[in-house]
């Protein structure tokens, strides 16, 4: 167990650094990195024989824009600040639930709050995280194009979505029924 914990130590670390990274990232005189997603378009790139150019279809692409609206800027500090929320939040949460197992007590108010939270927490992460990216690659798309091109494509994997929102509805409803169960058969065995 104690790997996990140092797991989960070390993951929120290297999320923060991250982040942090990425934020000042925003703020240097080079070209920011933005990443963007594309419906379908066309472009060149020179994979073919002899480096000639071929005619791919872009899914996504990291765009390098001289500068950014302010509400771009504003919209990718967000994104980091929620990645970084939702990872801390996601692995405390489930590292005091594996603290409070190990110490005997599984089931309980406190454990189903727990989980609850990292679900919430883990679905929020998903939801909002692309939400802001988004909002930051379409100043970048507005910067580099003079407002000519329109991309606007907001994803989210929705595996992921519905796969936090199912995992964290049974493990809260899993340790609803074992507390209400737990404190039903206190005294009789």
């Amino acid at each position: 167990m104690s790997v996990f914990f140092v797991t989960g130590a070390i993951f929120v670390i290297a999320t923060a650094i991250s982040a942090v990274s990425n934020i000042v990232g925003l703020f240097t005189g080079s070209a920011t990195r933005v990443f963007a997603e594309f419906a379908g378009t066309p472009a060149q790139a020179p994979i073919g024989p002899d480096g000639a150019n071929v005619i791919v279809e872009l899914d996504s692409a990291y765009l390098l824009a001289d500068r950014l609206p302010f509400a771009s800027v504003v919209a990718l500090v967000l994104e980091q600040a929620v990645v970084v929320t939702a990872v801390a939040t996601v692995v405390t949460a489930l590292l005091l639930v594996m603290w409070s197992i190990l110490r005997g007590r599984v089931f309980g108010r406190r454990n189903t709050s727990l989980i609850g939270t990292a679900a919430t927490a883990g679905f929020a992460g998903v939801a909002l995280a692309p939400f802001f990216g988004n909002m930051g690659a379409n100043g970048a798309f507005a910067t580099i194009s003079g407002g000519d091109f329109d991309n606007v494509i907001l994803s989210a994997n929705l595996v992921q979505v519905f796969g936090i929102a199912f995992l964290g509805a049974l493990g809260t409803t899993v340790f609803m029924v074992g507390d209400r169960l737990q404190r039903d058969t206190e005294g009789l065995v």
